[in-house]
């Protein structure tokens, strides 16, 4: 090994990123018996080095212990730290949230490859190990999966190596240093770093070595480097393939590959002598099946290497799939179809362990993307751990697989664009290090065959050094694209993409481009930025699938929230975001974008992405349905349809069948008998499902994959208005209305309904008003709602009664307010009050206003009934919080919730539980005591009933920052404009979901005892 003299000077060093470390190669597992490899057991050529390690913290540099990786220094007062993980995530330093702006921005003025010496924290890491008895005599590698972001290695006081570039491994030779026993490995991890100014993405600042780190050992005759390609005829049939085989130097033997299918059978059998470093190994396979997301068909090649003695020394057991991507005309194929990515970006995030994510993690991930019918993952934006490219392969996930690169705070700066310093961009110094990323990422990774495209990193502008990247990859593996956003923003480089890639361009700009005669297929490689109560008008991109063979699909951002578990100043855990950790600058909340939460629960979003995602698409009509199957590969015999005929939310009929509907072809299925139940009045719904015939690793039998429902209405007789005597109570203040078992109270002075008495129970704990104002989202503040839009506060919080009209009718009694706002003295609204004999309550709201004004949030009416009244059974759409612009995955049907389920899990509080289609959600005790709230099928209403009031939520922060729970907070709405989504920082809602000012509004619903 070369002798070289370590020097904190290589960190900010551009042309120095890698010394000593071994060259990047493929994450191939290899044994030494064919018994290990069919057990697909623990490599025993590797031994884990994970665990608790001595460790101590130090701000900078300067005050970190310089000597400590020596023999003689004594470590034993040092702290403790749990490897794999990060620092800032056990108790060292401070997390750190940021978007594009850097993390010293305000702090220091420093430019590129300038850092911080004064902040600069640094983890000294200690642990000692004696080798395993079947490393001995061997050569002896370390393998750092990940280390952000740069760091030194020692081995018995020997300096080892040192590497930039936090998410691919770093591997290195200790054979000189190595003893048998006690080794003392000493590890000096820098948070920044040169490489600090290539990864500027919008996530958390941690440091520290959050991947695994293992020892590993090879044997004689060692296949260093693996490359497995697969092709297919003109057909799509026939298969093909071929190994490049890398070996350490001086090796001799042969090789022996066979390609077995699942049951054990070779499709391939070869022989080859090795003769050089490098060989090369091809064959026909014949009749393959292939591979998809569709249907990840895997084989297995079995590599085994033998010594020159004809000693079998090392197996490798490779998975292989026979997949073809490329473009044909213009447009992305696979295995000869025109793809559509129905995808999502993935953050690796734990709220506990930050970027260290465990296997357990991952499979919750794949399980949730394949239930949800998301069928491909863009690693935003970094490699991902070789775990999920394993699961990815296993059960079928395309991945766009993105390198270790983001510079978004060396161009652009709260949203404008200006390059002037970027990097980077045509620097001929920063070719290399960037180069490196890329060389460290494809050899890793390139025998997965869910990885379809490589991404030259995200947000970084660009230039001559990543058009070369493009060329790199290109030319080491033309089986797969390249994607780059940023040639957007500079169109000299083009080239740089093989695919138009735009980053939350709305749907009409996206048009634009696929009417004027474009040139490269489009994706979104960022859609629908779903910060907490969001992803309204996602239907407006899925449905550009359809109309334009070159838009295909796009990434959702992103998966999970991204926030921390932390405790409060009580000791009560609470989920932390930027800002909360005392971290400046920061960007707060903008870290929760996720369609999962933090702790893996889905969040509300999720029945929206599963509906709109479906590959089969079911058009339900009153005597059957339509099919159409949108897969490329697979029919629906793998799945049973079952339907469900309802009459107001109560089953009726319901049957099951098996339909084979093959892949891009529809069919329609009739369903007669459906009509013939449907006889007595009322609205009906059929349901049609199609749901998993066999348990599949994702999923059991049973599971549902694809919706669609009819709803339509059977008329009958109009129902007669209740007969009985009224008391009509005149007070000096206060109408009173008595009947059988039931009072109520309208008030001249509240200037509204004051009291709902059944039978001895109030119901009113606060009188209803008029309501227009909803607790803002997160959406909502970017379109700064609350400047525009906040005079509909103020007229939420105050009115004028202009008038009182009493009118008695034939066994009715009704009580009309209007009322005057301050917002405009055009803007009027009146709020009808009707009691019936059998103690039913009639409302009816109206609302006209000029044009002119603001959008309205929401046209409803609010009141507060007792806090015990908290359990509630809807007929309406759900069973999830929908809105107008976020409710195709709804359906209509029978559901319980309770008013605390009405607080989403969002992590700054907003508007949120809110159902459409309310025809009656009933509002009841532990004791089914309560109050029934219905609507006309014809006209259902909204409604948000929740512990908090909309001024409430508004005005916290956290959940913890909410009251004590003392009410039911009711509110109707006609109608609430939608949540929009297309961005978080100032797209407006479409406008076909808004309100606007003036545009009449009315609504009606009854309240009777349940």
């Amino acid at each position: 090994m070369k002798a070289t003299v370590p020097t904190l000077e290589w960190l900010t060093d551009v042309s120095v990123f890698a010394v000593n470390r071994l060259p990047a190669h493929s994450d191939h597992r290899y044994y030494e018996s064919l018994q290990e490899a069919a057990e697909a057991a623990d490599m025993k050529l590797r031994s884990s080095l994970n665990g608790t390690w001595k460790f101590q913290y130090a701000p900078n540099p300067a005050s970190r212990p310089e000597a400590f990786y020596k023999t003689e220094f004594n470590c034993e007062g040092w702290g403790t730290i749990e490897v794999p993980g990060h620092i800032q995530m056990q108790g060292y330093g401070q997390p750190q949230y940021v978007n594009t702006m850097y993390p010293w921005d305000g702090h220091e003025e420093l430019r590129p490859p300038q850092i911080s010496t004064t902040h600069n924290p640094v983890g000294s890491y200690v642990t000692r190990f004696s080798l395993p008895e079947n490393f001995r005599n061997r050569p002896v590698h370390i393998s750092f999966q990940g280390v952000e972001s740069a760091f030194y290695v020692w081995l018995n006081g020997h300096f080892v190596g040192y590497s930039e570039d936090s998410f691919t491994p770093a591997e290195f030779d200790l054979t000189p240093f190595v003893q048998a026993k006690d080794n003392k490995l000493a590890v000096e991890v820098y948070q920044r770093s040169t490489g600090s100014w290539l990864e500027d993405q919008d996530f958390w600042r941690f440091s520290g070595i959050f991947r695994d780190v293992y020892l590993y050992t090879v044997p004689e005759v060692h296949v260093s480097d693996l490359f497995v390609r697969t092709d297919l005829d003109a057909a799509y049939e026939q298969g093909s393939l071929s190994a490049e085989l890398t070996f350490r130097e001086g090796a001799s033997g042969k090789v022996r590959l066979s390609l077995l299918d699942g049951e054990g059978g070779a499709l391939l059998e070869l022989e080859q002598p090795i003769e050089s470093g490098k060989l090369t190994v091809s064959g026909a396979a014949g009749a393959v099946k292939l591979w998809s997301a569709e249907e990840p068909n895997l084989y297995t090649l079995l590599i085994e290497v033998y010594n020159a003695s004809g000693k079998l020394v090392e197996v490798i057991p490779q998975k292989v799939g026979f997949r073809k991507f490329e473009m044909i005309n213009k447009i992305m194929h696979l295995n000869g179809k025109r793809i559509v990515f129905k995808g999502v970006n993935r953050h690796e995030f734990n709220p506990r362990r930050g970027r260290a994510i465990t296997k357990e993690d991952m499979l919750w991930d794949i399980r949730a993307l394949k239930r949800n019918n998301i069928n491909s993952v863009r690693t935003s934006h970094y490699p991902n751990q070789t775990l999920w490219y394993e699961l990815c392969d296993e059960y079928g996930v395309y991945v766009i697989d993105e390198m270790n690169l983001e510079t978004h705070g060396s161009w652009q700066k709260m949203g404008a664009v200006e390059p002037s310093w970027n990097v980077p961009g045509s620097l001929m110094e920063w070719q290399d290090i960037v180069m490196d990323r890329a060389i460290s990422m494809l050899e890793r990774d390139k025998n997965h065959p869910s990885i379809l495209i490589w991404s030259l990193g995200n947000e970084s502008y660009a230039g001559q050094v990543l058009l070369n990247v493009s060329h790199y990859f290109r030319e080491t593996d033309p089986s797969r694209l390249v994607h780059y956003e940023g040639v957007f923003h500079n169109r000299e480089y083009d080239a740089s993409s093989d695919m138009e890639s735009r980053m939350y361009a709305k749907p009409a700009d996206i048009e634009e481009y696929l009417n004027n005669d474009p040139q490269k297929p489009y994706i979104s490689c960022e859609y629908m930025h779903a910060m907490a109560n969001s992803l309204g008008g996602m239907h407006k991109y899925t449905e550009l699938e359809d109309r334009y063979p070159l838009y295909q699909g796009g990434f959702i951002w992103d998966y999970i929230d991204q926030v921390i578990v932390k405790k409060d100043r009580y000791g009560k855990e609470f989920l932390a975001y930027g800002g909360d950790f005392d971290d400046r600058p920061t960007d707060y909340n903008f870290c929760t974008n996720g369609i999962v939460y933090a702790d893996r629960v889905e969040s509300p979003k999720m029945q929206e992405v599963k509906f709109l995602y479906q590959n089969v698409k079911l058009n339900v009509e009153r005597d059957g349905v339509t099919i159409r199957n949108d897969n490329l590969f697979i029919s629906t015999a793998g799945y049973v349809l079952e339907y469900t005929l309802y009459r107001e939310g109560q089953p009726v009929i319901s049957g099951s069948q098996r339909v084979v509907v093959e892949p891009q072809s529809e069919a329609y299925v009739a369903l007669p008998e459906q009509s013939a139940k449907a006889v007595a009045a009322g609205e009906y719904t059929l349901q049609v499902v199609f749901k998993l015939a066999e348990a599949q690793l994702w999923a059991d039998a049973g599971y549902e994959i694809a919706f669609g429902e009819h709803i339509y209405q059977v008329a009958g007789e109009q129902a007669a208005v209740p007969r009985g005597e009224l008391r009509l109570i005149r007070g000096d203040v206060n109408y009173g209305v008595k009947g059988d078992g039931f009072s109520m109270i309208f008030s001249r002075q509240a200037h509204t309904l004051v009291s709902l008495n059944y039978g001895g129970r109030e119901m009113i704990a606060q009188p209803p008003a008029p309501l227009f104002w909803r607790a803002l989202t997160d959406n909502d503040r970017g379109t700064a709602m609350g400047f525009h839009a906040g005079g509909w506060y103020a007229a939420s919080l105050a009115r004028r009664c202009t008038g009182l009209e009493v009118t008695e009718g034939e066994g009715s009694l009704t009580f009309t307010y209007s009322y005057a706002f301050s917002i405009h003295e055009a803007v009027k609204s009146a709020v009808a009050y009707t009691v019936y004999a059998d103690g039913s309550l009639h409302v009816k709201a109206s609302y006209e206003g000029p044009e002119g004004l603001a959008d309205l949030p929401t046209f409803a009416l609010s009141f507060k009934v007792p806090a015990d009244y908290d359990k509630l059974e809807w007929y309406a759409m759900g069973p999830e919080e929908n809105y107008i612009d976020r409710a195709f995955g709804a359906r209509l049907g029978i559901f319980h919730t309770e008013a605390g389920d009405h607080v989403s899990g969002y992590v700054v509080p907003q508007e949120s539980g809110n159902r459409t289609g309310v025809r009656r959600v009933d509002i009841a005790d532990a004791l089914g005591q309560g109050i029934r709230l219905t609507s006309p099928a014809s006209s259902p209403v909204e409604c948000n009933i929740s512990p908090y009031t909309a001024f409430e939520l508004e005005n916290a922060m956290h959940h913890y920052e909410l009251p004590p729970v003392h009410y039911t907070v009711v509110t109707v709405a006609g109608r609430q404009m939608g949540v929009g989504g297309d961005d978080s920082w100032g797209a407006p809602v479409h406008p076909e979901y808004r309100l606007p000012s003036g545009q009449p509004l009315q609504f009606e619903f009854t309240i009777r005892k349940l």
